[in-house]
């Protein structure tokens, strides 16, 4: 049985890739749900504060001016006035790679130190949910049916994790493939200053 669902995901690394979207037949989001509700906390005025950023390898580049609907249901959310330091994550349900990553961005996320944001992109709501739903991702979520942020960035290989600071700077982009609860350490300790 393990053979097999090894053998399936190989196949589907091989033949999809993880650089273009898919067609999905689900509708797209609208942008409220009624409820008025942010799917993404307020930010403190502790979390407001940047932690200690290493200046020598910013890019100093702000991130994409893109408003994104809450995939749970709620008000848009800006990428850019999230007004903390934060990971945003983009990520698909046909994308392997992001499968594999996903369960260690949760992990990393249920420690509280910074916030953690997923966009799924390109995708249908039903994948999207059946990923949410069966990696019991306790993180908030955005849906990007378009891909608005991921062709701003350059429609990079997914998954792409962006590490910001509380300006909505860009710190460090991670686009190598899937990362594991260490390397989200590693890398928000060293360009966010996150314990």
């Amino acid at each position: 049985m393990r053979v097999v669902a090894v053998v399936a995901l190989l196949t589907l690394v091989v033949t999809s890739g993880c650089s273009r979207g898919r067609d999905g037949s689900a509708p797209p989001v609208t942008s409220d749900s009624g409820t008025g509700a942010p799917c993404v906390p307020a930010a403190t005025s502790a979390a407001s504060a940047s932690p200690g950023v290493n200046v020598e390898t910013a890019s100093n580049q702000k991130v994409p001016d893109v408003a994104l609907a809450c995939f749970a249901g709620g008000d848009k959310v800006e990428i850019g006035e999230l007004h903390r330091p934060a990971i945003v994550n983009l990520w698909a349900s046909w994308c392997a790679p992001c499968r594999t990553e996903l369960p260690a961005l949760n992990t990393y996320a249920q420690r509280g130190t910074v916030l953690v944001l997923g966009v799924n992109t390109e995708d249908s709501r039903t994948g999207a949910g059946s990923i949410v739903d069966d990696l019991k991702l306790g993180f908030p979520n955005l849906y990007d049916r378009e891909g608005k942020l991921h062709k701003a960035l350059g429609s990079l290989p997914m998954p792409v994790t962006l590490f910001l600071t509380a300006d909505g700077t860009v710190v460090y982009t991670h686009r190598a493939g899937a990362l594991d609860t260490a390397g989200f350490e590693r890398i928000a300790r060293e360009y966010l200053g996150a314990p």
